[in-house]
């Protein structure tokens, strides 16, 4: 079997790694930039902050603020437009997942005809868009390394999941300074989030040589920084190392693919608007209870890189040790059971509950897991995470 390896073409990473924005556009030769990012972010001056240096050295500079949490296809059509009347020629995306997301949607759309829905799947993008900067101000999402965006069709109420190397951002600026204002819940979902991204990179069916020491770097990067960044914000050592970590994360589950706890989150986002990171972290241990079986070295490994089993026990004890740990985690960091999350009723949960396996398994993101779940495995699994 052959594999493709995607990254950007630079990242810099580090303390003030977003103030070398400048020299990354003057190597672009970009003349026209367009910021791409949400209300919140926009109302903190960071966006103003980072464009001021631009407009002092001539660079024309608008700023899009309408992405919305779960980004939809609405969002992706206003930004363009607003793109097209600035006559941009190169895009900078500021935020979390969302306006990174919802950039990279903007971008191919200067170079691929709408509706953005027909390029719903794995490469079906014809032509490479605008260059991107992404500038991630969480240590979750990783999408600043990958070569993924994920929209929500309101039409359909489905989130779509698009794959194509041409959505890989031109550069990354992963500077960990910019996250140091995350709350703690946020720091919490996002982290549990990253944790989701590296295991299932490395258990998937398509994990590879180049992915897996990525994506056991960013196991062992969470169990050694997350718990530390959620108790002190003001941890340095830490919220870098979460931001490594994040950006590894993307970079191996982008090659490799992720499973099924992504393909369940979706659904979940769509009817509930839960926050993807928030989704991953409830369905991360009920998922890897059903998965282990059929990666039984895999996830020992994992559990022993996360320091939760010794070299001496067996492998399915190390898993066993696993599901505790990962639930003792979402314990401590106060992640709440799908029962406690605001807006979801019982009876609307049972309710959608077939529907949301039908749309997890059509995700293709479940056929990668290391057991393929039917439709009444995937309810089961809702269940237990209720």
């Amino acid at each position: 079997m052959i594999h493709q390896f995607n990254a950007p073409q630079t990242i810099i990473h580090g303390a003030g790694a977003s103030k070398e924005l400048l020299n990354q556009l003057k190597r672009l030769s970009a003349k026209r930039v367009l910021f791409v990012t949400d209300i919140y972010i926009e109302s903190t001056g960071l966006v103003q902050n980072l464009a001021q240096p631009l407009i002092d050295e001539g660079i024309s500079v608008a700023i899009f603020s309408g992405v919305q949490p779960d980004p939809t296809v609405q969002n992706v059509q206003d930004g363009l437009k607003l793109l097209n009347a600035q006559r941009a020629d190169t895009i900078v995306a500021v935020g979390g997942g969302s306006p990174i997301d919802a950039a990279k949607a903007i971008s191919i759309l200067t170079s691929n005809p709408e509706p953005l829905t027909q390029y719903l799947g794995y490469h079906k993008i014809a032509k490479a868009g605008l260059p991107l900067i992404a500038i991630p101000t969480t240590a979750g999402t990783g999408s600043e390394a990958t070569k993924v965006t994920v929209i929500t069709d309101t039409d359909q109420n489905v989130k779509m999941m698009i794959l194509d190397s041409h959505l890989m951002p031109t550069v990354a600026l992963v500077d960990y300074e910019l996250t140091l204002s995350m709350p703690q819940s946020l720091t919490a979902y996002v982290g549990v989030d990253t944790l989701t991204h590296g295991i299932e990179a490395y258990v998937s069916r398509k994990a590879n040589a180049i992915t897996d020491p990525i994506a056991l770097s960013c196991i062992d990067l969470v169990s050694k920084y997350l718990y530390q960044s959620w108790e002190n914000s003001a941890n340095l050592v830490a919220r870098e190392g979460m931001s490594m970590a994040a950006c590894q994360g993307g970079l191996a589950f982008t090659n490799s693919s992720v499973c099924l706890v992504h393909g369940m989150s979706r659904p979940l986002g769509v009817q509930f608007h839960l926050a993807h990171g928030l989704s991953n972290a409830i369905l991360l241990p009920a998922v890897t209870r059903f998965s282990v079986p059929g990666a039984i070295s895999r996830y020992a490994k994992i559990a022993r890189i996360m320091e939760l089993s010794t070299l001496t026990d067996t492998d399915e004890v190390a898993c066993e040790k696993l599901i505790k740990g990962l639930e003792d985690l979402n314990k401590v960091l106060k992640v709440p059971k799908l029962r406690e999350c605001v807006g979801i009723q019982k009876d609307l949960f049972e309710d959608v509950l077939e529907k949301m396996a039908c749309d997890a398994l059509a995700s293709g993101s479940p056929q990668n897991n290391p057991i393929v779940p039917s439709i009444e495995q995937i309810i089961e699994i809702y269940k237990q995470a209720w």
